[in-house]
């Protein structure tokens, strides 16, 4: 007997489990089974209908509550998080993220207005695992370490907080939220799913899943990329969405393909992958495929009922091929958000010109791609900036960290207040966490007497 879902929310111990199905569900004995999703408009637009499906998920909420167990553990700075990003996700401009490699990089993004942070894996893999390593895009770094970092941002969020409010300060809201790297998921489903409730309990808002083999993982642009086969890859989506519906917190699943460059396939067991096996074989058994913008399209589709966004990653900086696989993908799935990693690994003033790159962010989104971020700016900045500066104290000693110094002082008057290097990692929070303890008698506070309170002024307020 088929008989429609009940209402898909259910009654928690403490409150209610809200665990959202797709309306075109249907149970069958007590299982779910899902139809093909429909797309229609929920009144945001630009230039296509914007999708208002729920994801497809193939289990109950039945078998979420009890895999959730009988204790109750909130993940407040993820819920914020996820909820914040899709309010973002849903505005009319695009949602454009730097890619930070430490908590103060974030902090300076926030301050500096950006409303939301990438954490690539390839950072993460280069300057910032707790292994302690430089290693290439690889997976070769701990499986804990983009966890830790996305954990060290937000504390980093928390201090500016609490500075803002030992200072009388209000109305900056710092918990910028992360969308981080989950890689190829450090192995199948289980995997996935524990990484997955990695990521929301350090306070991750997003998190996005690639197709690729995670034992022979590579970064989008180096070469010897093998896929899965689609349905592994799905089963992966349908992993990381089981974790964020057990945790209860809606956060924001994008799915990856790198089968626009990648020739290699681990697997034929799956129909949707046939039309691009070559017919060879290679050394170690994988199936040659034809890379492309068609292969990467089919398995964009084949990912949209079970994601937010689609991510196909690219070789160059081409609004062409952006266009044809948004187009792709909305044949079938119209509206269905889009995101684009505008990567320091495209040299883009050889590739493409000065009027493209300046409205290269407002040509996506009129394609669909409403989060658009640049992987490895945190990399980039943090190397530049530091060998600019050696570069010219090497030459001209401390006139050049005096200038350099001077520069900061400018950068004051847009929100900068780094400056001040002892208040912004939060002497001043400490020295009112003693006056507390002390009921205001401490002679042994830090900032009083200090060289920054006597010879830096406070940066001035930016509205």
């Amino acid at each position: 007997m088929v008989r429609h879902a009940p209402p898909a929310t259910i009654l928690g111990k403490s409150r209610p489990l809200a665990i959202t199905l797709p309306s075109n569900a249907t149970f069958v004995g007590g299982a779910p089974v899902f139809e093909q999703p429909s797309s229609r408009t929920n009144g945001h637009s630009n230039g296509h209908v914007t999708a208002a499906t729920d994801p497809d998920r193939p289990y109950s909420a039945d078998d979420v509550a009890r895999l959730r167990g009988s204790v109750r553990i909130e993940h407040t700075l993820a819920r914020r998080g996820a909820e914040k990003l899709r309010a973002l996700l849903a505005e009319n401009e695009p949602v454009a993220a730097l890619g930070c490699l430490t908590g103060g990089q974030a902090v300076e993004a926030v301050k500096a207005g950006l409303k939301a942070i990438y954490l690539s894996g390839w950072q993460v893999a280069a300057d910032a695992n707790t292994a302690g390593q430089i290693y290439p895009d690889q997976s070769l770094y701990p499986y804990d370490s983009v966890p830790k970092v996305v954990e060290r941002i937000n504390n980093a969020f928390q201090r500016a907080d609490q500075i803002d409010s030992v200072e009388g300060r209000s109305g900056n809201d710092w918990f910028a939220p992360i969308v981080a790297d989950m890689e190829a998921g450090f192995g199948g489903p289980l995997n996935v799913f524990e990484l997955t409730k990695a990521m929301i309990a350090s306070g991750a808002a997003g998190v996005h899943l690639e197709d690729q083999l995670a034992s022979e993982k590579k970064c989008g642009h180096l070469g010897g990329k093998v896929l899965i086969p689609t349905q592994q890859a799905i089963r992966n989506l349908i992993a990381a969405r089981l974790a964020m519906d057990v945790l209860d917190v809606p956060t924001v699943l994008v799915a990856r393909t790198d089968a626009d460059a990648a020739n290699l396939l681990l697997s034929d067991i799956d129909d949707r992958d046939k039309p691009f096996l070559t017919g060879e074989r290679t050394a170690e058994g994988f199936y040659r495929v034809k890379p492309g913008i068609d292969q990467a399209i089919a398995r964009g589709i084949a990912y949209a009922p079970y994601c937010d966004l689609i991510w196909c990653e690219t070789s160059h900086p081409s609004l062409e091929e952006a266009k044809a696989f948004a187009d792709g993908i909305h044949a079938k799935f119209p509206g269905k958000m889009l995101a684009y990693n505008c990567s320091p690994s495209f040299n883009w003033k050889l590739k493409i010109d000065e009027d493209t790159i300046a409205s290269f962010r407002q040509t996506l989104y009129s394609y669909g791609y409403r989060f658009q971020f640049i992987t490895l700016a945190g990399w980039h900045a943090l190397n530049h900036s530091m060998f600019e500066l050696a570069y010219d104290y090497r030459e001209r000693g401390m006139s050049a960290y005096a200038d350099f110094q001077q520069r900061e002082f400018a950068s004051e008057s847009k929100g900068y207040t780094a400056t001040r290097h002892q208040r912004e990692v939060g002497t001043g929070y400490f020295d009112a966490v003693t006056n507390v303890i002390s009921g205001g008698t401490s002679s042994t506070t830090a900032l009083t007497g200090s060289t920054e309170e006597a010879q830096f002024q406070p940066a001035a307020a930016v509205a």
